[in-house]
């Protein structure tokens, strides 16, 4: 998806997005770099190009030092909806702000790239030759040129409905990449230490966007597991620390997740995660603790909290209970240590999430977690609310056909007060949010009926 950005000099700059999660990773950030979407952008979620104003050619790097959605950035130097218009577009484009790119002590290149259709290598030449009337006075240097041009066309989102002629076409300079890389470097299947739900690379980093961390803040995940959120923080120069009921996970022990791996080795564990990318220095501490009983002293402690809450498909749902309570079976630890939880209710965790979120995030920190959802019985009414904090953003991520996760965005705008303890239990909406409760039966639900029709097909 391609932006276009507004500098103070007047220079118009080009983003190209991916992922379904572009709108909210790049409207985050621009709160955090500073900018918006030009007046004249209408925007379509759907659409692979978007035009934003920024105030410097600086802060696009900035911004593309962290976008993991978007692909690249340029300064757009004209468009339209036919080649016509893109012409009769650039050549209204001031010479002043042309000529520093175009010298005859420079070398440049031209590249073109279609958006759902192919292009011949003939096609492609005569679209670069039919700007023969731009000023272009340097060297063409194909394999390390100082400026590289594109030509950008959009030829919509239907692969079965594909047209002669683009939609929209763009031609810009190029000036930054995105981080898509960092999916790769930080895949999962590289790291140290996993579990059984340790968050995809993209989606962390996708997340700390969300959260708009930035170096020396103390970012904190409840539910950390293995710490794959930490990691993105820490990438971004955030403070990290987390706490987990489980205490196997938190010290590395008991059961491997790998395949053909039987227990987890003696330097499995969270800080050796961020010993691997170089990350240490930023990792604070994690604790075996209970999310439902705040160990923290009062104040606003953190400037993000980012977590990934258990749904009770792959990780039970548990929280500390008493003696009276049933003792759940020890696992193997070399400290022989035994626990004792109960149930702990989805509505129950959210809340209590919502609230922690609101005592001790600093003003204007953020909340990033993933709610589950079953889609036939989603309304925006079933999102957890507290009076503390702000809906920034609500996406969505398909896990089946009849449930989903959302990712939710939470900023702090009131401080929070002793009143604002319980606020949640007066509210007369409370009650559609017991619907988090029963997920797990729902999603399992799905999968049953469709075993059973697969079992029915079969015999056939």
């Amino acid at each position: 998806v391609p932006l276009r950005l507004n500098s103070e000099k007047g220079n118009q700059l080009l983003l190209h997005l991916t992922f379904i999660f572009s709108l909210q990773e790049i409207t985050s950030l621009l709160s955090l770099y500073g900018g918006q979407f030009s007046s004249e952008q209408e925007i379509h979620v759907n659409s692979p190009f978007w035009i934003l104003s920024i105030p410097s050619e600086e802060m696009a790097r900035g911004l593309m030092k962290r976008t993991v959605c978007a692909k690249s950035v340029f300064e757009l130097w004209g468009h339209g909806r036919s080649a016509g218009e893109l012409y009769a577009s650039l050549k209204n484009y001031p010479m002043d702000k042309m000529l520093p790119y175009l010298q005859s002590d420079s070398t440049y290149k031209v590249h073109i790239h279609t958006f759902n259709k192919t292009l011949t290598q003939a096609q492609k030449i005569k679209k670069i030759d039919a700007l023969e009337f731009l000023p272009f006075k340097g060297k063409v240097n194909l394999k390390n040129p100082e400026h590289i041009f594109w030509i950008l066309e959009d030829y919509g989102m239907d692969p079965n409905n594909v047209p002669e002629d683009p939609f929209h076409l763009y031609f810009g300079r190029w000036i930054a990449d995105g981080q898509r890389e960092l999916i790769e470097s930080y895949s999962v299947k590289k790291r140290h230490f996993i579990g059984n739900t340790s968050m995809d690379a993209c989606l962390s980093f996708i997340m700390a966007n969300h959260g708009r961390v930035k170096p020396n803040d103390v970012v904190y995940d409840p539910f950390v597991g293995t710490g794959g959120l930490l990691i993105s923080s820490a990438h971004f120069g955030a403070y990290v620390c987390g706490t987990d009921i489980d205490y196997n996970t938190i010290h590395g022990l008991g059961k491997a997740s790998r395949k053909n791996q039987k227990w987890r080795g003696p330097d499995e564990n969270i800080r050796a995660n961020l010993r691997q990318y170089g990350l240490e220095k930023y990792y604070l501490d994690a604790l075996v603790s209970d999310s439902s009983r705040p160990i923290w002293r009062k104040g606003m402690l953190f400037d993000a909290v980012i977590t990934d809450p258990p749904y009770g498909i792959r990780e039970a749902t548990r929280r500390t209970g008493s003696q009276k309570e049933t003792v759940k079976s020890a696992e193997r630890s070399t400290e022989n240590h035994i626990f004792v939880s109960s149930s702990y209710h989805l509505s129950d965790i959210f809340f209590d999430l919502l609230k922690f979120a609101a005592e001790y995030l600093v003003m204007g920190g953020r909340l990033v977690y993933w709610l589950p959802i079953y889609r036939p019985e989603y309304t925006e009414e079933i999102i957890p609310r507290h009076p503390c904090l702000k809906l920034i953003s609500n996406c969505e991520q398909m896990l089946s056909s009849h449930t989903s996760r959302r990712l939710i965005t939470m900023e702090k705008v009131k401080e929070f007060k002793d009143q604002d303890q319980n606020s949640h239990l007066l509210d007369g909406q409370y009650m559609p949010y017991r619907g988090h409760n029963s997920f797990r039966e729902k999603y399992f639900s799905g999968v049953t009926k469709r075993i059973a029709k697969e079992e029915k097909d079969n015999q056939k």
